[in-house]
């Protein structure tokens, strides 16, 4: 089992949110924490398809878009400015709610901007620690430490 410090912490959040195709993964070497990319046609060189299961790499599958749609939802609901609290809940129903959202950030409240990123990489980095415990590559404690020691940022 390695550290935490051995692996990409960010990269592996992004990889969990990775919602566009299931015709790559991202993926992780437990013996190194290194990081790698598969493709259907191309396998991890580019050149060479390859099985997935013939690799002793493990693919990180995205999670649910739920999981996300949670993250704008705490987000918003968080926010202490009203208008724009209801603003980015309003964004947030129906479908295309991960446009809007963004859309509503950037164009009407970027000022709210620095603070969404620091809470989501939080969340995404909480969520790379408990997959790699959750596919025994660290220390379930050393990960519930973790999780423990990064709570959500305060929002304005």
């Amino acid at each position: 089992m390695l550290g935490l410090d051995k692996f990409d912490l960010e990269e592996i959040g992004t990889a969990l949110q990775d919602q566009t195709d299931f015709e790559y993964f991202h993926l992780v070497d437990p013996r190194t924490g290194e990081m790698g990319f598969w493709t259907t046609d191309g396998g991890i060189d580019g050149e060479h398809p390859v099985d997935l299961d013939e690799l002793d790499l493990i693919a990180i599958e995205p999670l649910p878009s739920y999981v996300w749609y949670r993250d704008m939802a705490d987000f918003a609901e968080g926010i202490g400015d009203e208008r724009a609290r209801r603003r980015l809940a309003r964004a947030i129903q129906g479908k295309g709610a991960f446009r809007r959202f963004k859309d509503e950030l950037y164009e009407e409240h970027p000022k709210l901007l620095p603070a969404w990123h620091a809470f989501s990489d939080v969340r995404a980095r909480r969520r790379a620690v408990e997959w790699l415990a959750d596919k025994a590559l660290v220390d379930r404690d050393a990960a519930a430490g973790f999780a423990a020691e990064l709570p959500d940022p305060d929002l304005p």
